[in-house]
């Protein structure tokens, strides 16, 4: 008996049909358009030859008697088993990301009659290819589920990868992605030529991503392919040419049309452009963004696949329409991003200063990748007779605003050090100025001032959690330090105490986000602290303080995977002192013989030191400084050399005014005191007291 075999075919992807309603359980049936007659492509019964119906009651080849009433469609038939029958085609399965695949010549499902005809349509098919209804689905399922995979990206790679990944092996054997060069961020005007780079390809055979499970739809190809040698990294799009005007066009098209294949010598070079498949196996899509061209994308496949057919170019428009605007969002988010950072990160200090009699060394932690900085801040900040400012604060939350804030309050703080006034001095003025932002913002503050010449250290507090001091023996100490209230708060005193801080002692000024989080108070988390930093010192011995760096990294591990709810700063001090001698100190009465005196001071200390090879330049600079402090001062000036790793000079005065570097004309008796301090010295500068003014000078010694 005649066996005939129809094979199942989906129906969820087929375009309506005029007057069929789309709920009828008869389904593609009704929807298959009635074949004219005598072409011979009625539907034939199942199980019988020459299209009788089965008797009532007879077995169908399935082996199941149909019920009266039964209309037989694509769903309920069963393939036959008769000599006749075709060979089961396996269905192919689907690629990463449930993406169908264009198959190869020869490849694909089919579903035909005798005689070669389509049983939905009733036209001859080709053997070996898809029916037209079922490449409209498979296309349909494609552009979705690559649609969402480019959506996926973030960033401008990720974006590019999601179109290569997408698109090979499911519909191209390879893809070339050509990008501007720079890229225009939104409505940037681009300057000078187009110039496209290719910014990543990919071809058969290539490591696909793990998603398909190594899934290969087509076999590569054993020896290279002529498709491996397409591609030149830069190409430049002179006006008026072929290349340009396909760009202009927007549309994508096929290579063998007169206008792209003029074009693709320019976008490919002579080798690459006769490299790419005859026919029409290759598509160009430009990838055009919100308002220009961004760029243009070259479709590959091989000669012994099937070639792109017309509708596959309006997947081609979908896939370019997607990644040009996804690239275009992805470049002008970059750009943002990248000047949030920016900006967020010149609040911080790029480096701590160096400072004399004191060892620094910082952590800064964001809260997240995306705010890398947020309202937490320190500093470390140089003060007149060798002294050191150490801040640390933190304002509530971690979000732009809170860092715009904390900008605010550290520039505050700054310029309020400038001027030396005592901590708690510095505090009240960071509460009006927090009061003048706007209400509701908080913040707390630490401010401390060491002197390694006193080896004392005074620290004012507004809210902050206290400070834990290492000594070298290895004991960690909470220090007991008035809490304060918050900046921000006003109409609220603060106050300041005087602490000893002896030499290889460590300070360790930290924000709350180390030590509080959903898992542990604040207090829980300095005791932990605490125990942290005595651990870590007894690694090194009583005699020995543990290394600044290490410690701070130290300090960081204590933190678990749950407690990072916050920014943390962290600022360690190491006080290392200046020994009395090494420090000489004197009285001058603003007299003229004090310039002789200081000259006389100056040789007699440098000789006991041993650094008489430094006493003439000491004794020319000095004597310019101290003439220039007597002529206006009316209090006795200071004098004060110290010796560390170099030697400083600091001369005082009671007059507020600094001075200014000029160039003196040849006329002028005087002016030329700075311009030898500045060529002869190591370094120098001037600071502003609150009882007038330090003009200093350093110079190296052997």
């Amino acid at each position: 008996m005649d066996s005939t075999r129809v094979t199942e075919q989906p129906t969820s992807f087929e375009r309506p049909q005029p007057g069929v309603d789309p709920a009828d359980p008869r389904g593609a049936f009704l929807r298959s358009p009635a074949p004219a007659a005598g072409t011979g492509a009625a539907l034939p019964a199942q199980g019988r030859s020459g299209g009788e119906p089965p008797a009532p009651g007879a077995v169908t080849p399935g082996g199941s008697a149909p019920d009266a009433g039964d209309v037989p469609g694509p769903e309920h038939s069963q393939p036959g088993a008769g000599p006749d029958a075709e060979p089961d085609t396996p269905r192919p399965r689907p690629a990463p990301d449930g993406i169908p695949v264009q198959p190869a010549e020869g490849q694909g499902r089919v579903d035909r009659v005798p005689g070669g005809t389509d049983r939905r349509t009733g036209q001859v098919t080709r053997p070996g290819r898809p029916t037209p209804m079922r490449r409209d689905g498979d296309r349909l399922r494609f552009v979705g589920a690559a649609t969402r995979r480019i959506a996926r990206g973030i960033d401008l790679d990720e974006i590019v990868m999601g179109l290569c990944r997408a698109t090979v092996p499911t519909f191209s054997d390879a893809i070339l992605v050509y990008l501007r060069d720079p890229l225009p961020v939104g409505d940037e005007r681009p300057t000078g030529p187009l110039v496209l780079r290719l910014r990543r390809t990919d071809r058969i055979p290539a490591d696909r991503d793990t998603e398909g499970g190594g899934f290969m739809p087509i076999a590569p190809p054993e020896q290279p392919s002529e498709l491996d040698s397409v591609g030149e990294e830069l190409c430049t799009v002179e006006p008026g040419s072929a290349l340009a005007e396909v760009l202009r066009g927007v549309r994508p098209v096929f290579t063998d049309a007169p206008a792209a294949r003029a074009a693709l010598p320019e976008l490919l070079g002579e080798e690459g452009a006769a490299a790419v498949p005859d026919g029409q196996r290759a598509v160009l899509a430009p990838l055009r963004g919100r308002r220009r061209v961004i760029g243009a994308a070259l479709f590959l496949r091989r000669p012994e696949r099937i070639p792109f057919e017309a509708d596959d170019l309006l997947v081609a428009a979908q896939l370019a329409t997607h990644s040009a605007l996804g690239i275009d969002k992805a470049v002008l988010y970059g750009r943002e991003a990248y000047i949030a950072d920016e900006l967020q990160r010149t609040m911080l200090p790029e480096t701590l200063p160096r400072c004399t009699g004191v060892r620094l060394a910082s952590r800064y932690l964001p809260a997240a990748e995306t705010a890398r900085v947020g309202g937490d801040w320190y500093d470390a900040i140089p003060l007149p007779g060798s002294r050191v400012a150490l801040v640390v604060g933190d304002v509530m939350g971690h979000s732009m605003t809170s860092a715009a804030i904390m900008g605010q309050l550290r520039t505050t703080a700054q310029t309020l050090a400038g001027l030396d006034l005592p901590p708690q001095e510095v505090l009240h003025h960071l509460d009006e100025q927090a009061q003048r932002l706007g209400v509701d913002r908080m913040a707390t503050c630490l401010y401390a001032v060491y002197d390694p010449v006193a080896h004392r250290i005074t620290i004012a507090n507004a809210g902050h959690p206290p400070p834990v001091l290492l000594h070298l023996g290895g004991r960690a100490e909470v220090l007991r330090v008035p809490a304060g209230a918050p900046i921000g708060v006003g109409g609220v005193d603060f106050e300041a105490v005087e602490l000893e801080a002896p030499a290889g002692a460590t300070l360790l000024l930290y924000t709350d986000g180390l030590v509080e989080s959903r898992l542990r108070d604040v207090w829980t988390g300095i005791e932990q602290l605490r125990e942290k930093l005595a651990a870590t010192a007894q690694l090194t011995g009583p005699d020995h303080p543990p290394p600044l760096e290490a410690l701070c990294d130290e300090v960081l591990d204590m933190l678990g995977p749950g407690d990072r709810d916050d920014d943390i700063a962290l600022l360690a001090a190491r006080f290392d002192g200046i020994a009395p001698s090494d420090v000489a100190y004197w009285f001058l009465e603003p007299e003229d013989a004090a310039p002789g005196r200081a000259r006389r001071l100056a040789r007699r200390q440098l000789s006991r030191w041993g650094m008489d090879e430094l006493s003439d330049s000491v004794e020319l600079l000095v004597s310019e400084v101290v003439t220039n402090a007597v002529r206006y001062a009316s209090r006795p000036v200071t004098l004060r050399l110290l010796r560390t790793d170099v030697l400083r000079c600091e001369v005082g005065d009671d007059v507020p005014q600094l001075p200014r570097l000029r160039q003196a004309r040849a006329t002028d008796e005087g002016g030329r005191g700075l311009y030898l301090v500045n060529r002869l010295a190591r370094r120098w500068g001037a600071t502003r007291l609150s009882t007038g003014k330090v003009v200093w000078f350093e110079l190296n010694h052997g």
